[in-house]
């Protein structure tokens, strides 16, 4: 059976459709501007750790930890006193060949030389979280390090403030993580990197 909608219950449907589309569509936007707005605030005041393994074979990846745990933990006492996001960087123009020559030299002292290279850059670094932490998808200001050719997977973190590395060894968002992250963003800023906060924001909008 066949039924037959009057003009004025069609023309309601498609109001119904366009204001949906509508929300829809502000929806995105709201939500892209903000996140956008989000990741500017919190990259002006974080350092990135970026390292770049020679290619993507076992030992290589492995040598590429290596590197990391040493110019990390180095950093990790090199920024220990340092104030703000601008004073890391001054500290690490400051200190740039001395962290090629340790690099090179972990290498070398495991068997085999290695060209590297050091920089300040900015960087696209995808979500990726951290313990209690998100970090979202953006450009950040990063210490990057790039072993031989840079050809294969990279690893990252926080240096500043410092979620990567605890005393003298390795570890992601150790027992001072909160108390350093409230000290360098806003109320709001830290919030928003809270993986807590970030599905109780997406239930919200998706309440009807």
């Amino acid at each position: 059976m066949r039924i037959k909608l009057s003009r004025t219950a069609v023309n309601r449907i498609l109001f119904l459709i366009c204001t949906l589309i509508l929300m829809a569509g502000c929806y995105s936007f709201a939500v892209n501007y903000t996140k956008q707005q989000t990741v500017e605030a919190i990259s002006a005041k974080v350092l990135r750790f970026h390292v770049i393994a020679k290619s993507d074979s076992e030992n290589d990846q492995r040598r590429k930890l290596l590197v990391r745990d040493a110019v990390g933990e180095w950093m990790n006492l090199k920024l220990s006193n340092a104030k703000d996001k601008a004073d890391c960087e001054k500290i690490i123009e400051e200190n740039k060949d001395q962290i090629k020559a340790l690099a090179e030299q972990v290498l070398a002292e495991d068997g085999e030389a290695e060209t590297v290279q050091v920089r300040l850059a900015d960087v696209e670094f995808p979500d990726k979280v951290y313990g209690d932490y998100e970090f979202p998808a953006g450009t950040y200001r990063a210490l990057q390090i790039i072993i031989g050719e840079g050809e294969g997977h990279n690893w990252w973190c926080v240096l500043y403030p410092n979620l990567c590395f605890s005393a003298e060894s390795y570890d992601v968002t150790g027992d001072g993580a909160k108390e350093e992250l409230e000290q360098v963003l806003s109320p709001s800023e830290y919030k928003a990197l809270l993986k807590e906060h970030k599905y109780k924001l997406e239930f919200k909008y998706l309440k009807f």
